[in-house]
C-alpha cells in the first residue's frame, strides 16, 4: 500500500471533481481542503465529498486553504486564465503540484512557469491524460516495441460533443482558454510528441467556428471559440502528424480515433470501445485487440480511466520523490504548437515552431 499523502484541490467546477472521485480510488491519498470562489461549486463537492466518504474542509480562498490546510500536494483544476497567478503561491510553499491542462494561455505565461519549474524542487506534473487511456498506452507500447516500424505518418481524429456549460461561461472566449486548439487539442498535440518520439517543426491548420454556440449570447457578446480544424503538423525528422477536430458529432461511434503508419504496417485505436487494431503491411490482419478498462475508473470521470492512471502515477511519484512523468517542458509545448495552429488559421500561413524551453 502506499503512503499516505495529503492533497488538496483549487477549482471544484467539472473537472476538479473528477479529480476528487479519483483521488478516492487511490490507496494513501488523502483528500483534505477544496478551494473554489463559486458557492454553488463548493456545495456541489461538499456533496460529493459525502458520497465518497472524503472530510474535507471547503474555502473560497486559495491562500487560506494553504496556509490552513497545508497540503502535501495541490491539484490545480481553475479555468485555464487564472492557472498561471494560482500556481505562484503553491510554489512558493513548496507543494507538490499537478497542474491542468492546458498549464497556461498565453505563451509568454507558459515559458515563465515551465522555465520556472524547471528549478522547482517539488514535484510538477502537467495534466495531459490522454496518454494514460489505457487503450491508448496499449498502442504507444506496441507502436515503440517497433511493430509497424519508424512512424511515417500519424493522424489524430477527435469528433464529439460541443464544449460543455461552465461556471461563468469562461469556456466560451479565445481570451479565457487560449483557443480551442490549446484548451481541448494540447492533449493531441502532448501524443504526437510522446508517439514519435520527437520535435514539431512546422504546424498548418485551418478551422472555424461554423455550428456551436453560434446564437449564445455572454453580455452581449458572441463566443468564438472554433468547433473544427484540420492541423498538420512536420516533425524535425520527417514524419508527419494531423488533427481531425470536430466538436458537432456527437453521434460519432468513436470520439476518439488514432493511426500511425510505417513501412511494417497500420497501427490504430479506438475509444470508447476499446479496440486496438494492428493491419500489417502482408495483408494478414486485421487483428483486433480490445483492451479493458477497469470500471471503477471509467466510472470516475469522463476520460477512459485516464485520470486514475495518472493521479496513480503522480501519488507514486510524491510518495517517492521521482520526476513527473509529464513536466511543465511537455506543456509548454503543448501550448506553443496549440497556439501555432490557431495562428494559422487566423493568417492563413504556416508558422514554423521553435521552443525556447
Amino acid at each position: 500500500m502506499s503512503a499516505s499523502r495529503t492533497y488538496a484541490i483549487i477549482g471544484c467546477g467539472m473537472m476538479g471533481r473528477e479529480h476528487m472521485q479519483n483521488l478516492a480510488l487511490v490507496p494513501g491519498a488523502d483528500l483534505i481542503a477544496i478551494a473554489d470562489p463559486d458557492a454553488g461549486s463548493r456545495e456541489a463537492a461538499a456533496e460529493l465529498a459525502t458520497r465518497l466518504g472524503q472530510d474535507v474542509r471547503l474555502y473560497s480562498d486559495n491562500t487560506e486553504m494553504l496556509d490552513q490546510a497545508a497540503p502535501d500536494a495541490v491539484i490545480i483544476a481553475s479555468p485555464n486564465f487564472t492557472h498561471f497567478d494560482l500556481v505562484k503561491p503553491v510554489m512558493e510553499r513548496g507543494a507538490a503540484i499537478l497542474l491542468e491542462k492546458p498549464m497556461c494561455t498565453a505563451l509568454s505565461d507558459a515559458k515563465a512557469l515551465a522555465k520556472a519549474a524547471a528549478d522547482y524542487p517539488g514535484l510538477f506534473w502537467v495534466g495531459l491524460e490522454y496518454r494514460y487511456m489505457p487503450p491508448v498506452t496499449r498502442f504507444i507500447e506496441r507502436l515503440h516495441a517497433g511493430e509497424a516500424g519508424d512512424i511515417k505518418m500519424l493522424a489524430i481524429r477527435e469528433h464529439r460533443f460541443p464544449f460543455l456549460v461552465k461556471v461563468g461561461d469562461w469556456n466560451r472566449f479565445n481570451r479565457n482558454t487560449g483557443g480551442t486548439l490549446v484548451e481541448k487539442c494540447c492533449h493531441f498535440f502532448d501524443l504526437m510528441r510522446q508517439i514519435l518520439r520527437d520535435e514539431p517543426v512546422r504546424v498548418f491548420a485551418s478551422g472555424a467556428q461554423d455550428v456551436n454556440h453560434l446564437e449564445e449570447r455572454y453580455d452581449g457578446e458572441t463566443p468564438d471559440i472554433i468547433d473544427n480544424a484540420f492541423v498538420m503538423v512536420d516533425f524535425a525528422g520527417g514524419a508527419r502528424a494531423m488533427l481531425d477536430l470536430c466538436m458537432f458529432a456527437e453521434g460519432s461511434q468513436e470520439q476518439e480515433e488514432i493511426s500511425a503508419v510505417g513501412p511494417g504496417g497500420k497501427m490504430e485505436v479506438m475509444l470508447p470501445s476499446g479496440e486496438v487494431i494492428w493491419s500489417p503491411r502482408d495483408k494478414s490482419g486485421p487483428i483486433v485487440t480490445h483492451v479493458d478498462t477497469p470500471a471503477e475508473a471509467l466510472a470516475a470521470g469522463d476520460h477512459h480511466g485516464a485520470t486514475y492512471f495518472q493521479q496513480r502515477d503522480f501519488h507514486e511519484a510524491l510518495v517517492h520523490g521521482t520526476k513527473p512523468l509529464i513536466d511543465a517542458r511537455d506543456g509548454y509545448r503543448s501550448v506553443v504548437m496549440g497556439a501555432a495552429a490557431q495562428q494559422s488559421i487566423a493568417t492563413g500561413q504556416p508558422v514554423d515552431i521553435t521552443f525556447e524551453v
